[in-house]
């Protein structure tokens, strides 16, 4: 699975991604803003401190983070059985 290599704030809680195979694109996260520990980004401040951290989730100090693969499928609007084909045998094999 690609890793994010690079990211940056945007207005409007938008993030911008670029990932290590080359794909780059916008993530609204405007909807998370607020809500439990989004509340951080109550200081808009605190959302412009974005980072890519060791393990390569998008994060927020130590208390919030993103999981990258679901950022990578939201700006490439590919399902999980795309970037992962064995999902689709788990999933018609749990079918029958």
């Amino acid at each position: 699975m690609p890793i994010p290599i690079k990211v940056e704030p945007l207005e409007n809680y938008r993030l911008w991604v670029k990932y290590s195979d080359g794909v780059e694109g916008i993530v609204d996260l405007s909807d998370l803003a607020g809500k439990g520990v989004f509340a951080l980004w109550n200081d808009y401040r605190e959302f412009q401190k974005v980072y890519i951290g060791p393990s390569g989730e998008i994060a927020w100090s130590d208390q919030v983070d993103l999981c990258p693969d679901a950022t990578y499928l939201k700006i490439t609007g590919k399902q999980p059985e795309d970037i992962f084909p064995k999902l689709r045998e788990l999933v018609a094999y749990a079918r029958n």
